[in-house]
């Protein structure tokens, strides 16, 4: 046993459980388990303890840290064989772990806690990479691992995972001491080792001795020959083909409830679903655990070539929908008992369109991004398994006890309460500043993905970054799962629909719009060129119904409802000095506002506006001269702009952009689910623009 110092022990297993985690090929993320045994003095009995180490439940290896380590005294839990009840209740062990725990804090023990328990080696890791699956769930896998390892790896038969697994691994561990780990049937890998190192060391021997085996002996073509008509489609045809798709398949994707989408047209993808056996292995699903739990048993496939119409393909993948959710139901139906949780929904969770690429869905992107990945290592499995044998994942029936496992459900209730604003897919335009970006960054702190479009792709893009940073949360995630940022010039159509694209195509639809994108010329009339008039309704009438129109034909496609927001002014009511050209097109979105909530109410999109006072702070319009040339107008100094403007409401007080964005953040709540047509002044009491 290691005498390693606690905090020692701790840090030695976090590096080599990232080293292990970076690796997409290794095991996916937040799957496996790594462990240690050493040895710590109990601050009660001033004794040298034997502890134990390990990954806690839902921690990703990738970016363990110490807090996502459980550690418990390891006699505690080794005695835990004397009073196991059997198999039959074998769940009921995970809650006695929590009597083991050994001190404060640290992440709840997970189930493969035994496993890393029992086996009577210091450092043990349990991994779920693509080659030792492929060998897993190969229809011959026992005789494969005796072949291609001679006994320094020995075959475990498929067992769901829990102390059963835990005492099979380390009876098994007694009774092969040459053996360096074992392949879990339809499941992954174990390795174990006296040291950190020499674990580490036999966990990637066992990796790289499989992918070498199947480079080496496997059929260069496990997957056929190629389909006529089912090759990738040129990139550009492709992404606006996806594009195309999206919204229909992220509405059927939601039926039961709403999800975030994500896209790859990964070469790994298009060549599984160019190849003629892709129906066969698709229609087989997964088998790791970690792999049908987030990509659910089997995807939805669309059955027609790349070449087909794109309304040839939505009606298909219609009359799939409506198929995989009867097939879903009867399988459910077929395996639940009385005590079975409740049904959770019967949409797929990854689509694969041949000649196009992935859509995969989820509570958020990230959820949504890593079903995508899962299901990349699930055909790089069926890829090893199929070059050196044949597929065989686990029965449906062994699926069913894992996904609707009573621990999992757990999980499932542990989670937070979503935010108002989670599964929801927001453009905001002029987002690089002021109310636009204070905009972005309150619907993203309230759970929404954000599109930070702006005519200053640079600035977008810094936006985007620092809003994802601020709003990401749990391990694992990225700034680009919650905001990205993309050009657009709101008077060019095309810029338009090319925003609303890549916010289909990064976050698999569109559920709300922001109309920010303005500026303004403070002119008296007779100075007001035709140019000028111009550029202000371009920019702000035309832009917004340009911007409307892009993002309705989603909405409507969709069939989920949704919002549209105009950031009009208080200007479009009150017939301030100076500044017809600004007023009257502000004028113009308010009443585009009244006639979109008529038009799209069927579809259950509401339209709305907000109407602030002048926002001087934080203001890009403001900044760019606007703010000079009112403040020349009223006589004052431009710096003194903010306080008048204040000065002259009957709060008196300064809007600032983010109380612009509350207003769009309420809006676009759930709270005035039934509100649309409705222009909300922000403007601390103007009574000369009171609505009338």
């Amino acid at each position: 046993m290691s005498t390693t110092p606690q905090s020692l022990t701790a840090e030695t297993l976090i590096a080599r459980s990232n080293r292990l985690g970076a690796d997409p090929r290794t095991t996916n993320y937040a799957g496996g388990n790594t462990s240690a045994k050493g040895r710590a003095n109990d601050p009660v009995t001033g004794t040298e303890t034997d502890l134990l180490w390990v990954k806690g439940s839902g921690g990703d290896l990738g970016t363990l840290t110490e807090s996502g380590l459980a550690v418990l005294r390891l006699d505690r839990v080794r005695s835990l064989v004397d009073v196991y009840p059997g198999v039959d209740r074998e769940d009921e062990m995970v809650a006695a772990f929590d009597h083991c725990l050994f001190g404060k804090g640290g992440a709840a023990p997970s189930i493969d806690t035994a496993m890393h328990a029992l086996v009577d080696a210091a450092h043990v890791d349990h991994l779920h990479p693509d080659a030792g699956i492929a060998l897993a769930t190969a229809a011959d896998g026992e005789r494969l691992t005796e072949e291609i390892f001679g006994g320094s790896v020995v075959w475990v038969p498929w067992r769901r995972p829990g102390f059963q697994l835990g005492l099979e691994i380390a009876a098994l561990h007694r009774a092969h001491p040459q053996a360096i780990g074992c392949i879990l049937g339809g499941h992954g890998i174990t390795a174990w080792g006296s040291t950190s190192e020499e674990c580490e060391a036999n966990s990637m021997w066992i990796i790289e001795t499989a992918e070498r085996h199947i480079a080496e002996h496997g059929r260069p073509d496990p997957f056929g020959p190629v389909l006529a008509g089912h090759e990738a489609l040129p990139e550009a045809d492709r992404r606006d083909r996806a594009a195309a798709l999206a919204p229909t398949l992220r509405g059927l994707a939601s039926t039961d409830r709403p999800m975030v989408g994500h896209f790859t047209d990964a070469e790994v993808v298009l060549d599984f679903l160019a190849r003629a056996e892709h129906p066969r292995l698709a229609g087989l699903g997964t088998s790791c655990p970690d792999h049908f739990l987030r990509t659910k048993v089997k995807p939805l496939l669309l059955d027609l070539p790349a070449t087909a119409t794109l309304d040839e393909q939505l009606a298909r993948l219609r009359e799939l929908h409506q198929r995989y959710r009867a097939d879903y139901a009867a399988y459910y139906q077929a395996h639940a008992t009385a005590g079975s949780p409740a049904m959770r929904g019967a949409d797929p969770l990854v689509v694969l369109v041949p000649g196009v690429g992935m859509f995969s869905y989820g509570q958020n992107k990230q959820t949504a991004r890593v079903a995508g990945e899962f299901y990349v290592n699930a055909i790089n499995v069926m890829r090893g398994a199929e070059a050196l044998s044949t597929y065989t994942p686990i029965s449906d029936a062994e699926k069913f006890r894992i996904e609707y496992w009573a621990l999992e459900e757990a999980k499932l209730q542990r989670l937070p309460r979503p935010k108002s604003h989670a599964t929801r897919i927001a453009v905001v335009t002029g987002a690089a500043s002021g109310i636009g970006k204070a905009t972005a960054q309150r619907l993203a702190a309230d759970g929404a993905c954000v599109v930070v479009a702006d005519l200053d792709l640079a600035k977008a893009q810094q936006v985007a970054e620092e809003v994802g940073a601020a709003a990401q949360s749990g391990k694992g995630a990225r700034a680009s799962d919650v905001a990205i940022g993309v050009q657009c010039d709101v008077t060019d159509a095309a810029q338009v629909q090319a925003a609303v694209d890549a916010a289909v195509l990064a976050f698999g639809g569109l559920d709300l719009v922001v109309n920010n994108a303005g500026l303004s010329l403070s002119k008296p009339l007779l100075e007001t060129t035709e140019a000028d008039w111009d550029l202000q309704h371009d920019v702000m009438a035309k832009g917004s119904f340009l911007v409307a129109k892009a993002a309705a034909r989603v909405l409507v496609e969709q069939g989920m409802g949704g919002d549209i927001v105009y950031i009009a002014s208080k200007n479009s009511l009150f017939a301030g000095p100076n500044n017809i050209a600004y007023s009257a097109t502000k004028a113009d979105q308010a009443h585009q506002v009244r006639l979109l909530a008529v038009e799209l109410g069927q579809h259950g999109v509401r339209v709305n506006g907000v109407n602030p006072d002048g926002v001087v702070r934080g203001s890009g319009i403001f900044a760019s001269g606007w703010g000079a040339n009112r403040a020349k107008t009223y006589g004052i100094a431009e710096d003194d702009l903010g306080a008048f403007y204040a000065q002259r409401t009957l709060l008196k007080r300064e809007v600032l952009p983010e109380h612009v964005a509350n207003a769009v953040a309420v809006l676009t709540g759930p709270d005035l689910s039934h509100t649309t047509g409705l222009h909300v002044p922000v403007d601390a009491g103007v009574a000369a623009a009171f609505l009338r």
